[in-house]
């Protein structure tokens, strides 16, 4: 049953992220070096910009790794109850 609050209540699947960033970090750093050696300035900033992005990614899921499992409810915990409407985004008629 959906409730209309999935974005709010979902949950990421970090060891996944985790080695999806190990596998970009490495290739990004693959690329800086090779087009860095092949004398492409363009192409090097921007993988290493990459690499940077990725390195920061790396580091946000393997600190929410290590804060461990937070609380999530199991099968017997009914669904989230849908956001209330607000004043302003009820319809007056």
């Amino acid at each position: 049953m959906r409730t209309g609050s999935e974005p709010v209540t979902a949950r990421s699947p970090l060891r996944m992220r985790f080695w999806f960033s190990v596998w970009g970090l490495v290739w990004a750093a693959f690329g800086t070096a090779a087009f860095a050696l092949a004398g492409r300035t363009g192409w090097a900033v921007a993988c290493g910009v990459l690499l940077v992005v990725i390195a920061a990614d790396l580091a946000w899921v393997v600190h929410r790794m290590r804060q461990g499992a937070h609380y999530q409810p199991g099968k017997d915990v009914p669904p989230y109850d849908p956001p209330e409407p607000r004043e302003s985004m009820r319809r007056k008629g």
